[in-house]
């Protein structure tokens, strides 16, 4: 399913967004412009048949049957397991925990490895750009514990202040959580030199990659990283699918969070015995489907090549930044180089959420509000930015019906 361009450079776009049945939908009588991927990316036809196909053919309870139906789901699931252990270059099946999604799997850590280790005046450090999923469960196992939430912070650029890490870093930090990827801002931070300065101080650290997945290359042994942590709907997978991967000797020592079947290895009144990895992180019936239809997102993505897709959305966001810096009273929020595909700006006098539903009208589907990352918003002294998120789908010609749908914002509210 390569879909090279007609000059054998870059991406067939238009080949590709063949693959996308809803881009060639409409809303309002007008054609879809879909350029709010950081929430969630679409679904190409592949993905959507392994579900089908799952439903229609395989369907049965996993790990647990004898029956060929059974063994076949295990082995599609199982299947999807490796595809993501392959993506990340993880050292082992066992590596990778299957979550609900980015959330589900830093809260596992949160109340599995920090309930159980945190004491009173030991310190998590977290960035001023995290999204809220990144910032929670670190504040309830702080209350939990008595653990101290401290943040480092972020220039007028959307940049981490590095030199903070000389003071934030110290031998009373237990844990680096960081995201990869702004999803308010677009920038990408450097993890692999957070983790080498977390680990000079011996604080383990958590990436939260749920931006950075579908855009950029990830290696958990390159960035050497103790836990990584991403949704299957960024990559272009199904809802209600994550991942965990983990450091072996760490999720071997870590108790479960969850209790009931399939994590079990022998239950008795007395007491219960543990399954081995992955399974004991993996209690109850899964989204089996949609854990299948994860390898068929996967085979896409690395079918097209992450380094083809980030040089097109880089080519797609520059294009996209330069007619933002050329339109009267817009300015943009988050200017870090060598940002991923996401432009945050605002309209001088105009509220975002009024430009989001003036886009829709226009059939141009972005995001507003302050995009799970109050503190960003705070930064910046606004309410809320409006967001318009790139993917490998989309085209030039879709960024300009963004800024043609802006311009009649603009009219309608100056006369």
């Amino acid at each position: 399913m390569n879909h090279p361009s007609p000059a054998g450079l870059g991406l067939d776009v238009e080949a590709i967004r063949a693959d996308f049945p809803i881009l060639h939908t409409q809303v309002h009588d007008r054609p879809l412009v879909y350029l709010d991927n950081a929430a969630t990316c679409q679904k190409p036809r592949a993905v959507i048949e392994s579900e089908r196909h799952y439903y229609e053919t395989l369907n049965a309870n996993i790990h647990r049957g004898v029956h060929l139906l059974s063994q076949r789901a295990t082995d599609a699931y199982e299947a999807s397991r490796e595809a993501v252990r392959a993506l990340l270059n993880a050292p082992a099946t066992q590596d990778i925990i299957f979550t609900r999604g980015t959330t589900e799997a830093i809260n596992l850590v949160a109340q599995s490895w920090g309930r159980s280790t945190l004491r009173p005046g030991d310190e998590i450090l977290v960035t001023h750009m995290e999204h809220h999923s990144n910032i929670v469960p670190w504040q309830l196992l702080c209350e939990q514990t008595g653990a101290v939430l401290k943040v480092v912070p972020i220039d007028e650029r959307g940049v981490l202040e590095l030199d903070a890490l000389d003071s934030l870093l110290t031998s009373r930090t237990r844990l680096f959580a960081m995201t990869h990827v702004s999803n308010a801002l677009g920038t990408v931070n450097p993890v692999a030199e957070l983790v080498a300065r977390a680990r000079q101080v011996g604080a383990l650290t958590l990436v939260d990659g749920a931006q950075a997945i579908a855009h950029v290359a990830v290696d958990v042994q390159a960035i050497d990283c103790d836990f990584y942590a991403f949704s299957a709907h960024k990559l272009y997978g199904p809802t209600g699918v994550g991942v965990l991967y983990g450091r072996r000797e760490l999720l071997e020592q870590m108790p479960p969070w969850q209790g009931g079947g399939d994590m079990i290895a022998l239950v008795r009144f007395s007491g219960s015995r543990w399954n081995h990895l992955p399974y004991k992180f993996e209690a109850g019936t899964p989204n089996i489907a949609g854990g299948v239809a994860l390898k068929a997102a996967i085979d896409y993505v690395r079918t097209l090549g992450i380094d083809a897709i980030a040089a097109y959305e880089a080519g797609l966001l520059d294009y996209a930044s330069q007619r933002a810096r050329d339109f009267p009273g817009l300015r943009v929020v988050g200017e870090a180089p060598g940002k991923a595909a996401i432009l945050s700006f605002v309209l001088e006098g105009i509220h975002p959420h009024d430009i989001g539903t003036i886009l829709d009208m226009e059939g141009v589907a972005i995001r507003t509000g302050h995009h799970c990352a109050m503190p960003v918003m705070e930064r910046y002294g606004i309410p809320a930015t409006a967001r318009a998120s790139f993917a490998f789908y989309n085209t030039r010609a879709e960024v300009d019906a963004l800024f043609t749908a802006l311009a009649k914002v603009q009219k309608l509210f100056r006369g």
